[in-house]
């Protein structure tokens, strides 16, 4: 029995979807039914659910509101909500799968990032997770997988794609952030990545899954709205604003994940793929 918490939510429903697949069988929380925030409740639902895994999407991900007005909710869910997952995995012996973000790097690079390089988070949100990370490793210390992934987009959540496709229906011309770099990840096939730690057995450890190539946000736009009429001009992120501060190279090493057979698609394939489905 697996239980997959934030299951509401883009990559929870991703997930639930190829569980259904796959016909696993799966207890599906969302903070309705699971307030991760409240330990007392977490131990109480997730002990009677008593899975044998834990996929933990639940996060809270407004990265600027995190800055400010969202930053005790940003805490409370990412931190210690996570601390509340990894205790009652622990305790029931259950393995753990806890999703992070390349937020946990400065970005103040140009290489790729190795799952054991030096972190260094700019913003709030950043910071959460990689706390978060710090509170699976220390209470689950081995039975837990922390996938880092990034720019993540689905067919069930609000993102960039489909931010990019609304814009194109009353916009003539976009312009696109084309100094940060980084990795596109579809849920799909980080989804698939979080089933296939558990099936193949894989190591117990730090993972990083985004599809493979790189782009800038820039280049990632062109490729969404290539059919259209819509003309996606490049400007630098100092004409773009943002209120917490994004990494501007945070290109995640997939050479760990390609090691354990797993195949990535590249993220135009992706794209492609995701775009057929919507």
């Amino acid at each position: 029995m697996y239980l997959v918490t934030g299951s509401n939510g883009q990559l929870g429903q991703e997930l639930c979807h190829l569980l259904d697949d796959k016909k696993l069988s799966y207890v599906a929380a969302t903070k309705e039914t699971l307030d991760i925030t409240n330990k007392e409740q977490t131990e109480e639902v997730v002990q009677t659910i008593n899975p044998s895994v834990i996929f933990h999407c639940a996060a809270y991900t407004q990265v600027d509101k995190a800055e400010d007005e969202g930053k005790e909710i940003n805490y409370e869910v990412n931190v210690k909500g996570t601390e509340n997952i990894a205790s009652v995995a622990k305790k029931i012996g259950a393995t753990l799968v806890y999703i992070s973000t390349d937020y946990v790097f400065d970005g103040e690079t140009t290489h790729e990032y190795a799952t054991d390089a030096a972190t260094n988070p700019q913003n709030e949100y950043g910071k959460a997770k990689l706390l978060g990370e710090e509170a699976v490793q220390a209470i689950m210390q081995d039975h837990y997988y922390i996938i880092r992934t990034s720019w993540v987009f689905g067919e069930y959540g609000h993102n960039f794609v489909y931010t990019m496709k609304k814009l194109s229906e009353t916009h003539q011309t976009l312009t696109v952030i084309d100094d940060q770099i980084g990795r596109p990840t579809w849920t799909k096939t980080l989804a698939e990545f979080m089933v296939f730690v558990i099936q193949e057995n894989a190591p117990y450890g730090m993972y990083h899954l985004s599809n493979d190539g790189v782009c800038s946000w820039y280049e990632f736009a062109k490729e969404i709205l290539k059919d259209t009429e819509v003309e996606v001009l490049p400007i630098a992120s100092s004409d773009y604003p943002q209120v917490a501060k994004r990494p501007m190279y945070s290109v995640l090493d997939l050479d760990k994940t390609k090691q354990l057979g797993f195949v990535v698609p590249t993220w135009t394939d992706a794209l492609t793929s995701f775009l057929r489905r919507v």
